[in-house]
């Protein structure tokens, strides 16, 4: 599984879950047999929708119009089944009349054996052509399933069943429609969950740490506590939506088992579910839970269940005693359609396994190696690199005398933190690849911008290899192209870290980062502003001997001296203040 990744880990539960009207496209291929959705509700008992047939008789190589027409409806499923075994196969293969509306599906490998819908509008009115194959059955009738909206459904409304002309009457009054699953009652609960046993009876995962259900209302809670060969599992926390958990073999979106809390029409629904891929959560048969229990209060959602430890034939059920990554996420949901998680999962550190002896555990929302991607990033761009340029740029004559190898200290200080840039960039920018397996397409633009910063910053110092002597006539035409090429990596840097904050991988609190990243831009802004006017000022008094040195022509030594203390006292207050923004990203970092 996954994390920003993500996850359900990241992702633990994406939107618009779906089979037939799940589905808005409605390629609900996996639904033909059955033709039920797999919504988590109730399907409707009694029908508000009619198939029509253009004719009651027909003979092989005939094509009859079939209408399905009633209240208005976004999805439907639409098949021909033998009328002596409307569990058995499609029958025969439709043609649209419109396009638009509807398109075809191959239903067990017959093409265009079903019809579906094309979008999710509403629709009172679908009409298509059915052509009876030559190995048709004596009787066959028109099942539809239709969905109104997300928790009101129809499955497999009989239609009218037709007959080919020397077939005996069809005899049964009405269709054997498979039993449809009823689902399993819930009780209230009638108190908080309780943390005092966590760590002691109970496998306890809280957010923040050691938060107490009972008494936070913002704790996030979820408590396995093993009773013989079950598990009772307890969840709790802040949701008008949903709250979900799910069982991960790694930290990537994929093969995982889910369990999902939806509050509708002040109830709570508790649903299990599997992920394959990074797709919608598919709802799974509630039979393996019991003990089902509920409770709302003040904002605040529980539910628990219990099941088996280990489920013997069940698909898409992990038994429990074995160790995983455990995500837990909550989001929107809307008439029983969930929707993307608000935040990105808290995801354990380890696998655990919540069978095992008890544990009182936390995790994060963000995982190891994307915080250390944001936090060299920051250290890089808003650090090293900042400094490195207002000491070129303003420390020369500073900074002049000789140092290591006979350069010019402000040089050396100025390569020492340009290497360290390029350095830090290069191991952050290969982090992301290693967590993600390879490229990103859900990060926007972000990684665009951060593979031209990483280009820049390695050509940066290759250039600078390549440096002509002083007086050579192509030394400026170097410092140009040395500085747009700084300017423009640093310029790219700083929109990268402003996308890069919003991504859910990092996860950083609240809208109050970008503020703490504008007052870094406007911080150094500024400083190199007030350096620039200094530097003006001074320049009223001096005349430019050369280009290595400026000697004032008032008491060179006063007006000189004055210079250089005003120049290290704003240095000094800019890396102060630039530490401090530094420091204030670092631990919103480390505390996700």
């Amino acid at each position: 599984m996954a994390v920003s990744g993500f996850t359900l880990g990241t992702c633990i539960l994406l939107l618009h879950i779906s089979y037939v009207a799940n589905y808005p496209n409605g390629k609900v291929t996996q639904s033909c047999h059955g033709m039920i959705p797999e919504h988590g509700h109730s399907p409707q008992s009694v029908p508000v929708h009619d198939i029509s047939v253009s004719q009651m008789t027909f003979r092989s190589g005939d094509q009859i119009e079939v209408t399905l027409s009633g209240h208005p409806f976004k999805g439907f499923l639409l098949e021909a089944r033998n009328a002596e075994d409307l569990n058995g196969p499609p029958v025969g293969s439709f043609t649209l009349i419109d396009s638009e509306v509807s398109q075809l599906l191959t239903c067990e490998d017959i093409q265009g054996s079903a019809v579906s819908h094309r979008s999710a509008s509403k629709k009172t009115e679908v009409k298509v052509y059915w052509n009876a194959p030559s190995s048709a059955p004596n009787h066959t009738q028109f099942l539809v399933t239709v969905v109104e909206k997300y928790k009101i459904y129809w499955v497999k409304i009989p239609g009218p069943i037709i007959s080919q002309p020397n077939a005996f009457p069809f005899t049964t009054p009405k269709a054997t429609i498979v039993p449809l699953p009823t689902l399993p009652p819930a009780s209230h609960l009638t108190k908080p969950f309780s943390a005092s046993d966590c760590g002691n009876k109970k496998f306890c995962i809280r957010s923040p740490l050691n938060c107490d259900p009972e008494k936070e209302a913002s704790c996030v809670f979820l408590s396995f506590t093993r009773d013989d060969q079950s598990v009772m599992v307890e969840m709790s926390g802040p949701s008008k939506g949903y709250l979900s958990f799910a069982l991960s073999h790694d930290q990537w979106m994929g093969d995982d088992d889910a369990y999902l809390c939806i509050h509708e029409d002040q109830t709570v629904y508790i649903q299990p579910s599997h992920l394959t891929g990074r797709s919608h959560p598919v709802m799974d048969s509630r039979d393996t839970l019991e003990d089902m229990a509920w409770r709302l209060v003040d904002g605040v959602m529980q539910c628990s269940f219990r099941r088996n430890i280990t489920l013997p034939g069940v698909k898409n059920r992990f038994d429990l005693n074995t160790s995983y990554y455990i995500f837990l996420a909550d989001g929107a949901a809307n008439d029983g359609r969930i929707y993307k998680h608000s935040q990105q999962p808290l995801i354990t550190y380890e696998k655990y396994d919540v069978t095992d002896s008890p544990k009182n555990i936390g995790g994060s929302h963000s995982v190891l190696l994307l915080k250390v991607h944001g936090a060299l990033m920051f250290v890089a761009w808003m650090t090293t690199v900042s400094i490195g340029v207002l000491v070129a740029r303003f420390f020369k004559p500073v900074w002049s005398k000789a140092f290591f190898l006979g350069e010019a200290a402000w040089f050396q200080v100025h390569r020492m933190l340009m290497f360290t840039t390029t350095a830090l960039t290069c191991i952050a920018f290969v982090l992301p690849f290693i967590y993600r397996g390879g490229w990103s397409r859900r990060a926007g633009y972000h990684p665009y911008l951060g593979c031209i910063v990483m280009t820049l910053a390695v050509l940066q110092p290759l250039l600078a290899v390549f440096r002509p002597p002083l007086h050579d006539p192509r030394r400026q035409m170097f410092n140009w192209t040395h500085w747009s090429m700084g300017t423009a990596a640093r310029i790219i840097a700083v929109a990268a870290m402003f996308l890069g904050m919003d991504l859910p991988g990092l996860n950083l609190p609240d809208s109050r980062k970008t503020y703490a990243m504008i007052g870094f831009v406007a911080w150094h802004v500024g400083t190199e502003i007030v350096l620039e006017v200094h530097a003006y000022r001074l320049s009223r008094k001096v005349e430019i001997l050369d280009d290595d040195r400026i000697q004032i022509l008032q008491s060179f030594t006063a007006a000189e001296t004055e210079g250089h203390a005003f120049k290290k006292a704003v240095l000094a207050i800019y890396v102060c203040g630039n530490v401090t923004f530094l420091i204030v990203f670092l631990s919103a970092i480390n505390h996700l």
